[in-house]
């Protein structure tokens, strides 16, 4: 990836990160505790105009590893090319 996304990326990380500082310690601690077969995982959105979207799912083994493989993929460093 071009090192200038990535730093693109990185910077909208890190404003994200600084509004919402509660997310990604949620998403770890879930990540690290919560992904095992048959847990369900409950989606709410509610927009400004006070509709709600909602849907859940139950995990599967197949979910569990691709989210192990995005997660592996994620913490690679990637090569120049």
């Amino acid at each position: 990836m071009n090192p200038l996304k990535l730093m693109e990326l990185h910077r909208f990380k890190q404003a994200f990160e600084k509004n919402h500082p509660r997310f990604f310690p949620f998403l770890k601690a879930v990540s690290q505790e919560a992904l095992q077969e048959n847990t369900i995982v409950d989606i709410q959105v509610t927009v400004p105009s006070g509709n709600t979207y909602k849907t859940n799912l139950k995990l599967t083994a197949d979910d569990i590893e691709m989210l192990k493989e995005i997660k592996r993929k994620a913490q690679t460093p990637h090569k120049g090319r």
